[in-house]
């Protein structure tokens, strides 16, 4: 099986004509189905952008929603809608809310959206603010205290719905490929071919995903893990062991890409995972 994999696409930059022509080019690159790792538009134009991506790309196409998919509402509106979307549109799957999926026989796919959870670098002290916390309704109007708390409840909540998720892909199969938007690892916070410093890696990474990827792939060393993620627009790869590596993409506002396709039967061999 091959797959698509997308992310930080932002088809709100663009306009109807060249949604059209950046989903034709991708409708005839030959893959079976897509994953999607965050940053589709914003909260006014991501239903309507994944209902355009599920009438026009062939196969599933497996998700999670980022940071940019809630500007200019709340968390909990956007997630309801998601929810409701998903359930009416058979081939699009919010990895968030949903069990493991296989891929192939032995290759299961989990998700979460994550959320950058100021575990990092100096989130109290760094003068560096995203637009999530004034155009995200439960991030606005906090003390930097209380936007550090609520940011970190966001990245254990994360946590705690993938945890058994992510258990159960690695019992069942020997390669787990996990889809979500923010880098788990403050080294996998790529940007201009270098990680991101502290003061802007407390918004870049996701520590609480970090600490459970690790103690999962050290408890199974027979499993494979491969971690999709986005956010940073700096593409690169680190590897904290060696049965867990972790692909971040490059992006740029206006220009979307196909990040690479993915064989699912060479999942493991050199340069994947």
């Amino acid at each position: 099986m091959k797959i698509g994999w997308l992310s930080d696409i932002h088809l709100n930059f663009l306009d109807h004509r060249k949604i059209d022509r950046f989903l034709t080019r991708l409708a005839a690159a030959g893959v079976d189905s897509w994953l999607i790792s965050g940053d589709i538009g914003e909260a006014d134009s991501v239903g309507p952008l994944l209902r355009k991506l599920s009438s026009r790309l062939p196969g599933m196409i497996y998700f999670t929603l980022g940071n940019h998919d809630f500007y200019g509402s709340s968390l909990a509106a956007v997630q309801e809608e998601t929810s409701v979307l998903v359930r009416a549109t058979p081939n699009l799957v919010w990895l968030t809310e949903t069990e493991p999926r296989l891929l192939e026989e032995r290759v299961a796919l989990v998700g979460d959206d994550g959320w950058g959870d100021a575990r990092h670098g100096d989130a109290m002290g760094t003068p560096v603010e995203l637009n999530d916390f004034y155009l995200i309704d439960e991030l606005t109007g906090l003390s930097r205290s209380s936007l550090v708390r609520k940011l970190q409840e966001l990245g254990d909540l994360a946590a705690a719905r993938l945890s058994p998720r992510l258990e159960e892909a690695a019992v069942r199969c020997s390669q787990v490929v996990i889809l979500t938007h923010v880098p788990p690892f403050r080294e996998a916070a790529w940007y201009r071919g270098k990680p991101s410093d502290d003061q802007w890696v407390p918004w870049f990474t996701c520590r609480a995903m970090g600490d459970l990827l690790l103690q999962c792939a050290q408890t199974h060393p027979a499993c494979r893990f491969l971690v999709l993620c986005g956010h940073t627009h700096g593409s690169g790869n680190y590897s904290p062991l060696q049965n867990l590596a972790v692909l971040t993409a490059g992006a740029e506002y206006g220009k979307p890409r196909l990040q690479r396709v993915i064989d699912t039967e060479l999942l493991g061999s050199a340069g994947i995972a």
